[in-house]
Order: structure tokens, then C-alpha cells, then sequence
């Protein structure tokens, strides 16, 4: 009966079902085609450098030079997987759009090991294992149950030469520690929950319509903006449906495929903090999402006819009459696709 409950509380508490951690794994999967070159890097100068330091005995170094070698294609291919899946079905993304993630964080804790066994280092392994745990915890979003896998396995290889090298003490503080940052992460996790259900929750105020010209309305009124391609900015967002775009597609998007990033990437920059600008006075949150040169909206948070269409909504296709937010030229191709999808 309590393992009922303890099932039932955590499943209220943490679960999130994959629909909705579409958000969070398009925020992953940017992240890692930004960090993986920085991993692949790493790898690629030890692997050099174990070459030069030990080049009189390689045969005694043949583990170190595998395990750089392995850390630095897994982190390319993360960087070219990561890339590829950009625009993938959103019922897919959870699982495509993380394979990179969870590919590099289980490889990294195996760093740990290696520091811990093969190099004799139990202090910098153990080191290593808490700050992987902690940066995964702080850039990414992490399925609990896969974390703790990742972190009791490596502890419990760990557990016997801690006790050994660091005593009771020692073992019991490195136990404590590996116990508290799980407990951050289903902190983190419940506060990705919450996120999720307030995004859900302004989903009835905010709306975005799209058949003939592009219109955001909130709270029944229409968002305005002090630049006239701010809005624009945000149509093109809305119609990529939370995928991310970077800021050369943005400036190609809004002044032509032959514009100057350098010349109007102020001109571009103007436009974010405008929009950002105008959200934060309307106190429209956790909608317009701007990290690393990458930009996106929360489709999550918007209640939108375009939307309503891909879903096979019924109403949304019979509302629709051929336009598609006519005042902008690069959408009179979505126009032609929402027509053919009409007519399957």
C-alpha cells in the first residue's frame, strides 16, 4: 500500500509526459551542439598529448588513448546528430533530441572511473563524477530515474575504495553529497513541472492567429511592438513551432538571404529587446526564449490556429482559406503546404 502511494506522489510530483518535455529536449539539444565541440576538443588534445608524453611505451597507454579517442567521436558525432534532428516530429523529439545528452553524460561519468581506477586518482575521480552530476544538473533537463542510474551505478563502483582511501567519514560525507545533488535534481524536475503547467495555465490568454495576416493577441488585446519587424520576428518564430533558430536564418529571414550578419546584427539585436521588452510589460513569461544566439517561443504557452491545423483540428482546417500570414513573403510557401495538407 505505501509503494502505491510513494508510486502515486512521485508520479504527480515528477512526471512529465513526453509531449510536453518537447520544450526541454529542444533546450538540450541546443545546448550539446554548443558544448560537444568544447568535449571533442578535450579529447583530441589528450589524446595528442598522451602520444607526446608517452610516446617511448604507447603500448602501456593503449586504455588512455581508446578512451580519449571514443570521448572525442562521441562528442562529434553529438555535435552532427544534434544538428541533423533539429527539425524532427515533436512525438520523437524527447528521445532523439536527448540521445546526444545522455550519450555524453554517461561517457563522462566513465571519466570519473577512469580517473578513479586506471589513473589511481580516487579523490580527482570522485571530484569529477560531482561536478558532472552538477552541470548536468544546471544546463540540462535529466529524466530523474535515468540520473540516479547513472549515479548510483558509478557510486557504487566508487563505494569500496572510497571507504578505503577516505575512511568512514569520507565515504559517508561523498554518499551525502551524491544523495543531495539527486534531491536537486527532482527539486529542478518539479520546478519543470510547474513551468510547464503555468505555460499551459497563459495558454488561455495568449493567442496567436495566422490565417491571413499574423496577429499575437493577449488578454483580447493585440501585442504591439515599438518596431514593426519585431513582429514579423515573432511570426517566423511561431511558424517554426519551438524549434530553434539561429541568428544568421533570422537576419536572412527578415532582410534577405544576402544580408550582411555584421550589418544587421544590431538591427537584429534591437528587435530581441524589443520583444523582450514588450513581454516583460505585459508580464507574458516563459514564452520568448533567447539562449546562445538561438532563438525560439514556447508553443506550449500559445494558443494558435496553425497549431490547431497541423493537429488535425477540424475547425482550424474549415477556418482555413489559402492565406497564411499574407504580409510576409517567406510564408507564402507554408500556404501552399497547409493547402496540400487540407487536401490528404
Amino acid at each position: 500500500m505505501k509503494l502505491k502511494f510513494f508510486k502515486k506522489s512521485f508520479y504527480e510530483s515528477y512526471s512529465i509526459s513526453l509531449i510536453d518535455l518537447s520544450e526541454f529536449a529542444e533546450q538540450n539539444r541546443v545546448r550539446i551542439k554548443i558544448v560537444s565541440p568544447f568535449i571533442c576538443l578535450f579529447g583530441v588534445v589528450c589524446f595528442i598529448a598522451t602520444i607526446i608524453l608517452h610516446y617511448h611505451n604507447l603500448q602501456e597507454q593503449i586504455v588512455s588513448l581508446l578512451y580519449f579517442g571514443i570521448y572525442a567521436i562521441t562528442a562529434l558525432i553529438s555535435y552532427i546528430f544534434s544538428s541533423k534532428i533539429k527539425n524532427c516530429p515533436k512525438e520523437k523529439a524527447v528521445i532523439l533530441k536527448n540521445i546526444p545528452l545522455y550519450s555524453l553524460f554517461y561517457e563522462t561519468l566513465l571519466a570519473s572511473l577512469y580517473n578513479f581506477y586506471f589513473l589511481n586518482q580516487p579523490f580527482n575521480g570522485f571530484i569529477i563524477f560531482c561536478l558532472i552530476c552538477c552541470i548536468v544538473l544546471n544546463l540540462f533537463s535529466f529524466a530523474p530515474l535515468l540520473f540516479f542510474l547513472g549515479q548510483i551505478i558509478v557510486f557504487s563502483f566508487m563505494a569500496n575504495r572510497l571507504y578505503t582511501n577516505f575512511g568512514f567519514t569520507g565515504f559517508f560525507d561523498a554518499a551525502m553529497i551524491t544523495i543531495v545533488i539527486f534531491c536537486l535534481m527532482l527539486y529542478k524536475r518539479k520546478t519543470e513541472k510547474k513551468s510547464i503547467q503555468f505555460a499551459k495555465k497563459q495558454k488561455t490568454r495568449l493567442m496567436a492567429k495566422t490565417f491571413g495576416n499574423f496577429t499575437l493577441i493577449y488578454d483580447n488585446k493585440v501585442v504591439k511592438f515599438s518596431r514593426t519587424k519585431s513582429n514579423e520576428l515573432l511570426g517566423y518564430l511561431v511558424y517554426k513551432n519551438g524549434t530553434s533558430v539561429n541568428t544568421k536564418e533570422l537576419i536572412n529571414v527578415l532582410w534577405g538571404d544576402y544580408a550582411d550578419s555584421s550589418r544587421y546584427g544590431s538591427n537584429l539585436r534591437n528587435l530581441i529587446v524589443d520583444i523582450k521588452h514588450t513581454f516583460c510589460e505585459l508580464e507574458i513569461h516563459d514564452f520568448f526564449i533567447a539562449e546562445y544566439n538561438n532563438f525560439r517561443i514556447n508553443p506550449k504557452s500559445l494558443k494558435c490556429d496553425y497549431y490547431d491545423l497541423l493537429s488535425g483540428d477540424m475547425d482550424a482546417k474549415n477556418n482555413f482559406t489559402g492565406e497564411f500570414m499574407s504580409q510576409y513573403s517567406w510564408a507564402e510557401e507554408v500556404a501552399g503546404f497547409l493547402e496540400m495538407k487540407i487536401l490528404k
